[in-house]
């Protein structure tokens, strides 16, 4: 199985940012550097068609950080998932919980998006996690559980799915989840994903993720990959986390 390195960049890098950032990521990696993972970049939207040319015909899918649960109509401000995917993107991040946070996503709301996103073969990055007072009060679990079961209640179990646990609290904090905490966790997910009845899945560690924690983490079991916030910024830093081991 491949290992996943998302680059969540949220509201940074202009389009001639993200222009460059590909040309020098491009320039430091070869075919042989996708044979063992897959990158997924998603720039914040006034980016998003600079960085879907930037990497057309390469092994980088790119994608928008949210989309609306419906493909078109009379929504102002929105993201349209159809025309994400006539523009060549292939991939949606969703449920991010910045997007629950300050945006009041729920998981009614998710679900619907995540049928849209399947109809159009749009591949789905699911985030979950909990946050400090939950996890100080043991609900990491039902937490996480029913952040999946309700947000994935319309998925098509037969799909691909990336889920991506994100411990809130550990969120661009510089506070990361100890080895053992993410093993516990990723374990418990991986269960539930597979009593849901989801055969082709990743799960995803998310949270303060940099260099120097990285080859640590991707030991874990079940810890299929990354998704990245500040860390993958800076093309340097970035390649040095898809390239631990």
């Amino acid at each position: 199985m491949k290992k996943i390195f998302a680059a969540n960049w949220k509201l940074q890098k202009t389009p001639a940012e993200s222009a460059e950032f590909a040309k020098d990521f491009l320039a430091n990696t070869s075919v042989d550097f996708f044979k063992d993972k897959d990158v997924f970049i998603f720039p914040q939207n006034f980016s998003l068609d600079a960085v879907q040319t930037a990497f057309k015909n390469t092994n980088v899918k790119c994608g928008p950080q949210n989309i609306h649960t419906e493909k078109s109509g009379a929504f102002t401000g929105e993201n349209s998932a159809e025309i994400s995917k006539k523009m060549g993107c292939e991939l949606v991040l969703l449920g991010h919980s910045e997007r629950r946070q300050f945006f009041n996503e729920t998981n009614t709301e998710l679900e619907k998006k995540v049928k849209i996103c399947q109809d159009l073969d749009l591949q789905i990055v699911f985030c979950i996690g909990e946050t400090l007072p939950e996890r100080e009060s043991n609900q990491t679990e039902a937490v996480c559980f029913n952040q999946l079961e309700e947000g994935l209640f319309l998925a098509n179990k037969n799909k691909k799915i990336v889920v991506a646990y994100e411990p809130v609290w550990a969120i661009g904090t510089g506070k990361v989840a100890s080895p053992e905490q993410v093993e516990d966790i990723h374990l418990k997910l991986h269960k539930k994903m597979r009593a849901l009845g989801f055969i082709d899945f990743h799960i995803l560690y998310g949270g303060s993720v940099k260099p120097d924690n990285a080859a640590v983490l991707i030991k874990i079991p079940h810890v299929d990959g990354f998704l990245i916030g500040g860390a993958s910024l800076d093309v340097k830093s970035f390649l040095q986390i898809c390239l631990a081991n």
